[in-house]
């Protein structure tokens, strides 16, 4: 199974089915969706079969395919991946297809003057997109990684400027300028590794085992470093480049808010592991103690920030941004528990998050607002909805038995020797997630209905008393008694659908599989983590984290 070009295959499936997608004929384009769903679970099962292939004991870099590509550059077609990169495709794989069942009944935004938007395009950006997020964590030379890091901006620019919200255009080009400068920025530190490795290899380079093997003075490394860091820092955001992604995730249609926070702000913290730490120990070294500040202040501005927000969607993408911070202290902790725990803080957050996401996006759907003040009640009359509302939410505040808290214990833990008053403060932050995540959901679910949840309904109550009539006029000074008012009915809120609970199901069930047992995980990543720490010049210590039961050793 080793000799099977699983990446490509995963490139290359939902590219083709979004080319398939988008050609369809408008009189078949209710085929767009099963089709979308089909090559996703296509692609959820090459990442299976990819996984079942990795040797976790073998080489770092597995199921590796290598194509001359621009050889006058020294560019090639190199794809592999290691535990790190290999976990981000399986989330790929298991978020992609609930994607597509929770935008199953997803609609264009009204064209004022112009016929409706074809939803075959939502399909086939949708798959476009899914091919270049493979891509990007799979490619093994610098400059295609590169191509795909900025290839990424555009399906996502048209998912969110087709098929957003009220402000989607304005949302849509802040998201793309946003990356688009943090990418040109580190084009120029691609060109200077190149050139570096030109002036001492005799040949330019953009492969990355071979960059990694470069002696780099520690000024050239500080200069290489920022223009890749700044680049990683908008991607995943860090605070201050952080501003892009409320206005991105609160526009954007549920499903490509989902893989906005789920999957694309991983590139940012995967290019802090792959390429910041190994390229440029020295520079990652000198200058992690102001990464480590931006990380901690992040964690706590997003957390105050987020206990403010009245839009549910914005306050999920503030919670996001908390939650990179985390994943940056335990990145830039160098010790393998702190970035075993960041590795799969990214997996895990993109599971809990996405899962809150679609459940906001099935309340924004039954209500009509996205607003946390018109809601109220909910739980009493969508009682499974409401359950599955409060797992995700206790996942994202990392609450024992949920798969987030492995993650944020394994980055506490390992953060704490080596950076005491960093992760002191960053504590303080999972007081706040607990305060803006328990708010959100006891004003949504519990208490009376309010706005557009309590309007009445338009069916009339078969038993309300009638309308009061005209009081009497005259009558020689009779009291005229007047009907009661009929009471009004709250709007009616289905609970899950059938389609639905299939929707959220694997994410709940990652969600108490992970948070009980994390071990495979944790063995898949744990090698390519030691390694990253060693690349860095820190020891990684042999520590390779044990969750779960310890056998007693019997006396001699």
């Amino acid at each position: 199974m080793t000799d099977v070009p699983w990446l490509l295959l995963m490139i290359a499936v939902p590219a083709v089915g979004a080319a398939v997608v988008a050609g369809l004929p408008a009189a078949r384009e209710a085929l767009a969706r099963p089709l979308a769903l089909a090559v996703s679970l296509l692609v959820l099962l090459l990442a299976v079969l990819a996984t079942v292939a990795f040797d976790t004991g073998g080489d770092r870099f597995q199921l590796t395919t290598a194509v001359a590509w621009i050889p006058d550059f020294g560019v090639d077609f190199a794809l592999g991946v290691d535990g790190i990169a290999l976990s981000m495709l399986l989330l790929i794989g298991v978020l992609v297809p609930v994607v597509v069942g929770a935008s199953w009944h997803e609609t264009p935004p009204p064209r004022p003057g112009r016929g409706p938007r074809s939803m075959r395009a939502f399909w086939a950006w949708l798959l476009l997109l899914e091919s270049l997020m493979v891509g990007v964590f799979a490619a093994t030379d610098v400059f295609l990684f590169y191509v795909f890091f900025e290839a990424m901006l555009v399906p996502m620019y048209f998912l969110i400027g087709s098929f957003g919200g009220e402000n989607r255009q304005y949302a849509a080009v802040k998201f793309f300028l946003y990356s688009l400068l943090g990418g040109l920025v580190m084009l120029a530190s691609v060109i200077g590794l190149y050139v570096v490795s030109n002036s001492q290899l005799g040949e330019g380079t953009f492969a990355f085992d071979a960059l990694r093997q470069l002696e780099i003075d520690p000024g050239v490394q500080k200069l290489l470093f920022l223009g890749f860091f700044v680049a990683f820092a908008i991607k995943a955001p860090l605070v201050p480049f952080h501003t892009w992604l409320p206005d991105a995730g609160t526009q954007a249609p549920i499903g490509a808010s989902v893989l906005l926070v789920g999957v694309l702000d991983k590139v940012g913290t995967f290019g802090f592991l792959r390429y910041c730490l190994p390229l440029f120990p020295d520079a990652a070294r000198d200058l992690a103690p102001w990464v480590l500040v931006l990380a901690v202040v992040g964690v706590l501005y997003a957390a105050l920030v987020a206990i403010g927000q009245d839009d549910m969607k914005r306050l999920v993408s503030y919670t996001s941004i908390a939650h990179f911070g985390f994943i940056a202290l335990g990145i830039f902790a160098f010790t393998t528990e702190a970035a075993t725990g960041a590795v799969l803080y990214m997996v895990n957050h993109g599971i809990a998050t996405g899962l809150l996401f679609v459940v906001v996006g099935m309340v924004i759907a039954r209500s009509g607002s996205r607003r946390i003040s018109d809601h109220g009640g909910l739980a009493a009359r969508a009682p499974l909805l409401a359950g599955v509302f409060l797992l995700a939410g206790l996942a994202s505040l990392a609450l024992p038995g949920t798969n987030s808290f492995v993650s944020e214990f394994l980055v506490l833990i390992g953060s704490f020797p080596e950076r005491p008053v960093h992760t002191v403060l960053a504590t303080l932050g999972i007081v706040l997630a607990a305060l803006y995540v328990l708010l959100m959901y006891q004003r949504v679910m519990h208490g009376p209905a309010r706005g557009v949840l309590a309007e009445p309904d338009a069916e009339p109550d078969a038993g309300a008393a009638p309308e009061p009539a005209d009081p009497p006029h005259g009558g020689g000074g009779a009291t005229a008694v007047l009907a009661a008012p009929a009471p009004a009915r709250t709007r009616r809120v289905p609970d899950l659908s059938r389609r639905e609970v299939a929707v959220v199901s694997p994410l709940v069930a990652l969600i108490l599989l992970l948070g009980v047992y994390p071990q495979p995980l944790i063995d898949l990543v744990t090698p390519a983590v030691e390694a990253t720490i060693s690349d860095v010049g820190a020891d990684p210590g042999g520590n390779t984290p044990q969750v779960g039961v310890t056998p007693i050793e019997e006396d001699d």
